[in-house]
């Protein structure tokens, strides 16, 4: 499995590099035609990756097995399924995460044309977090059935705080004030840079203390991550590949979403449904477990219900004046 492992981290590293150093090393603000032709792209390589699920896991390749496959369901298949289910999974719970980026970026000021470096060096630290806590969390679920209902109890909570709007908005604003208490930093524009050297002092900068609020913020939001991919799946290559692939497409995505964030005014409360539901699903695990079709189409039909009914009710907004305006 070593093997495997060292495959899939040399095609993380070379999809970094070109990103960061080849396509876009100079810093400007991306188009929103260029940020949705990324999403698509990193979308397309996520969901490839499947296919090399299937493949390894089909053909049995260095004898790996997947743990937990249904019976009588070809190995091959049941992977593929669970891969993708939590690649969905872990995509739709990184726009809320999204919303809070976009928040951080406007508390500190950030301009747009540097915030694609930020969320770059914030994903790779997000990227080697969540590969120790994945890791961390099948092992600790492998071992301690009990969990499952803890996780499961913490994400139903979760989710109906998101469907009763009561999310915590001042978190970055705290988070901000507890990391100044601690760390040099010097107000003002320096462009990208982290560090400067002033009067022989170095200093942080704000778009430096930005990435380190990314970073706590990532990591807040893997406690919802983990669970969840854990009610789809227990093999840890699966858990992994697939959020690190969700993760990497965050940028772009960020970009897409947010010049359109009020448009998906009621994602948060599908995202609440499916907390709920994957709660449930954590909690019943030892007397009710769907199968990975039924768990695929279950996330999709929520994500795919609640961006329908945004767009449904912004072209009603849109059209309102419009018909107010012909009335006599």
């Amino acid at each position: 499995m070593i093997w495997f492992w060292a495959g899939f981290f040399v095609l993380v590293a070379l999809l970094l590099v070109l990103d960061l150093g080849v396509l876009h090393r100079d810093a400007k603000e991306p188009s929103i035609a260029s940020a949705a032709a990324w999403t698509a792209a990193w979308v397309a390589l996520g969901l490839s990756f499947s296919v090399v699920v299937y493949l390894m896991y089909e053909n049995n390749w260095l004898g790996v097995h997947l743990r937990g496959c249904p019976p009588g369901v070809p190995e091959g298949i049941a992977a593929a399924e669970t891969y993708v289910s939590a690649y969905l999974l872990e995509q739709s719970l990184s726009v809320d995460n999204i919303f809070v980026i976009a928040l951080v970026f406007n508390n500190f000021r950030v301009p747009v044309k540097y915030q694609h470096r930020v969320l770059f060096w914030g994903i790779l630290g997000a990227t080697l977090f969540r590969v120790v806590m994945l890791s961390g969390g099948a092992y600790v679920a492998a071992r301690f059935d009990w969990v499952f209902y803890v996780f499961g109890a913490y994400l139903a909570w979760k989710g109906i705080e998101l469907l009763l709007g009561k999310q915590d908005d001042n978190g970055p604003d705290r988070i901000i004030r507890f990391v100044r208490k601690f760390i040099p930093i010097h107000d003002g524009n320096h462009g990208s840079k982290f560090v400067v050297t002033i009067d022989g002092k170095r200093w942080l900068t704000t778009v430096a203390v930005c990435l380190v609020v990314v970073e706590i913020n990532d990591i807040l939001f893997a406690a919802d991550s983990i669970p969840a991919v854990l009610s789809v799946s227990r093999e840890t290559f699966v858990m992994v590949t697939s959020n690190v692939f969700a993760i990497l497409g965050l940028r772009s995505l960020y970009f897409v979403l947010r010049a359109a964030m009020e448009q998906f005014k009621y994602l948060g409360l599908a995202l609440g449904v499916l907390l709920v539901a994957i709660g449930g699903k954590l909690v019943a695990h030892d007397y009710w477990e769907p199968s990975h079709v039924v768990t695929l189409l279950t996330i999709v039909s929520i994500l795919g219900v609640g961006v329908l009914a945004s767009l449904i009710a912004g072209k009603r907004e849109a059209s309102g004046p419009k018909r107010a305006s012909r009335s006599p």
